[in-house]
């Protein structure tokens, strides 16, 4: 399909098929999906260079992009995995003529600088990646001087703009997401349980400035380290414990050492009271991962936060089937991207490499898909701003995302409740983005 007088097309991922194609708009899509299909099934053979290695000759005008991933040090398993998801994009999507470029960062600044050089001095007309933030600030200024836009994988919006557009998921639209999500089912006292690190600062501040605009107030917000003593006594302060304990001892009080009848059921009764009094606050957004989220999620009941009464909360880092499986987390409500496509991904991954791919080997897939939807542009290759900005947007493994004019992404995302085998969706993610009208 060529490219509208007016206006640039929504780019599109079929689940079935996993190839991206334009449309004018979204109504445009299944039409449009059907060819694609036909081609997705006998893909062609773009040519893929290899790492560190002059890529092949390719006609003038001939689409040249760099892929900057880690592929040796600390992170090699996790660029690896990257590396192969945007192979798959590469020979579900792109035409025969596109040439990939992979390059090593070793996932250092310095390393990044070599990889962007080399991509540049090579002809590369858009670069996706690198990973780090600190790997895109080194590259900046170079990608820039050689008119080279860069989509990279980093979550850091400070290093967004001039240039540089972020794939990754952003903290901020995930509690945005989520929260919004929770008033509108009536809760409107929010607290946070954050890490003590930039990351859960922002995550907090974002948190206050959602709950206002939303009518609702975050009536408290705590911080812990790394260790678990700390994470504990941190909870425990956070569920005003030892105040709520002390107030079910003195319930007891009055029959203890009493041995008549009304006595004794009375302190049966009490001992089962472990706290009197509930928190002050009805949902706690709780912006972590893994077993740091498990021990979180854990030791809040035992210190006595209900999950029955507080409603618990999270980001796109409780999107992983080993927090699933938490008892305590069980009902909770998380934002993330809608998982229909991505796990049609996982099982293609999974038959090809007999592993699963780490959650962020969609944002290579995806990237490269886009690239290879803009290199298709009837005009030639066209990676521009105006191209990157189209308002309509793209549709990848990960839902609807467009990039804005300042270099961040906007994602369309789902609130999922947690569930042992697989969460649900309690609200589904939009299909299209509001498109000002001229």
């Amino acid at each position: 399909m060529s490219r509208p007088a007016a206006r640039w097309p929504l780019a599109a991922l079929r689940a079935a098929g996993y190839a991206l194609c334009c449309a004018v708009a979204i109504g445009a899509l299944a039409g449009c999906a059907n060819k694609v299909s036909e081609r997705a099934a006998r893909p062609q053979q773009p040519r893929v260079t290899q790492p560190a290695t002059p890529g092949p000759a390719v006609a003038q005008g001939a689409p040249r992009v760099a892929l900057l991933l880690p592929l040796s040090g600390n992170y090699a398993a996790l660029g690896t995995s990257m590396n192969r998801a945007a192979e798959m994009a590469l020979f579900d999507v792109a035409g025969k003529d596109f040439t990939l470029m992979p390059l090593d960062t070793g996932g250092t600044p310095e390393g990044a600088q070599r990889a962007a050089a080399k991509a540049i001095a090579d002809g590369a007309q858009l670069i996706l990646g690198p990973l780090f933030a600190t790997e895109v600030t080194a590259i900046r200024d170079q990608a820039r001087s050689a008119h080279v836009n860069v989509v990279a994988f980093s979550t850091d919006a400070s290093v967004a703009g001039n240039g540089v557009y972020l794939m990754g998921f952003l903290p901020r639209q995930q509690v945005e997401r989520v929260v919004n999500y929770a008033i509108s089912q009536g809760i409107k006292r929010f607290a946070v349980l954050a890490p003590e690190s930039p990351y859960g600062q922002a995550v907090a501040a974002d948190l206050q400035q959602i709950a206002s605009a939303g009518g609702a107030q975050v009536t408290k917000s705590a911080f812990y380290g790394g260790g678990e003593q700390d994470i504990t006594k941190t909870i425990r302060d956070f569920a005003d414990y030892d105040r709520r304990h002390a107030a079910a001892l003195a319930l007891r009080a009055p029959y203890e050492g009493k041995t008549d009848a009304e006595s004794k059921r009375q302190m049966a009764r009490l001992k089962k009271i472990d706290t009197v009094g509930d928190v002050d606050y009805d949902a706690v957004l709780i912006p972590e991962g893994g077993l740091r989220l498990i021990l979180v999620g854990s030791l809040l009941p035992f210190f006595d936060v209900d999950p029955d009464k507080v409603h618990f909360l999270g980001t796109g880092q409780w999107d992983d089937p080993t927090v699933w499986r938490e008892p305590t987390l069980r009902g909770s409500w998380f934002a993330a991207a809608p998982p229909s496509a991505r796990a049609k991904f996982i099982g293609r991954y999974k038959d090809a490499y007999n592993e699963t791919p780490p959650r962020i080997a969609t944002l290579a897939y995806d990237a490269v898909a886009l690239a290879a939807v803009l290199a298709r542009n009837q005009s030639g290759p066209d990676f521009t701003a105006g191209a990157l900005t189209t308002p309509n947007g793209f549709v990848g493994l990960d839902g609807i995302f467009r990039f804005r004019n300042e270099g961040l992404i906007e994602r369309g995302l789902a609130v999922l409740e947690v569930e042992p085998r697989e969460p649900k969706v309690v609200s589904p993610s939009p299909d299209s983005f509001e498109v000002p009208t001229q």
